[in-house]
């Protein structure tokens, strides 16, 4: 049985959405070192189709030269939660419907390794609701945005995390490995 780990690049008020708001802070090698510790227990990808259909370009054509990354994204299995996607184009990609609790947690039951999730805010945002998700990974960058899709909706139920894992890099970013209090 695995756990779901959710990765995600946010603003210190919070907001999630396409992450180009990064590049001026550059990437920190550390930064790598953490998202490479939470994608090396990972025996799948779990992901929406709009995060789907951006890395698919962005990842598919990249060899470990280009980015130490790009084996894990490219040759591990994709789990993608979709109601109206219905083919696959990107290799070892598995298309397994509109959200459903009971499909996620069939998922978990059966992964050998722990389902690593990037973006794919709407989905995060289910699987928040239903508790599905066992690790927070926030990379959290010193800029606000005001706008934009938040990580908890404002009718989200609170809750409490417990704080695993934290880091600072030189670039500002702050990462916070959070796991749901008990």
């Amino acid at each position: 049985m695995g756990e779901i780990h959710v990765h995600e690049f946010m603003t210190a008020d919070g907001v999630v959405d396409a992450p180009t708001w990064t590049f001026d802070y550059g990437f920190d090698p550390k930064m790598g070192e953490a998202i490479g510790a939470a994608t090396a227990r990972s025996s799948g990808i779990l992901l929406g189709r709009t995060t789907y259909e951006m890395f698919e370009p962005a990842w598919s054509t990249r060899t470990a030269e280009d980015d130490p990354g790009a084996p894990f994204f490219n040759d591990t299995t994709k789990y993608v939660v979709s109601g109206t996607l219905t083919e696959p184009t990107w290799r070892n990609s598995e298309i397994v419907g509109p959200y459903d609790p009971a499909t996620i947690r069939r998922l978990k039951d059966e992964a050998d390794g722990d389902l690593y999730v990037s973006g794919s805010i709407t989905l995060v945002h289910g699987l928040l609701a239903d508790g599905l998700a066992d690790e927070l990974h926030l990379f959290v960058y010193p800029v606000t945005r005001g706008a934009g899709p938040r990580l908890f909706t404002e009718d989200a139920a609170p809750r409490k995390l417990a704080l695993a894992r934290s880091a600072t890099y030189d670039n500002g970013v702050v990462y916070l490995a959070y796991r749901p209090e008990a």
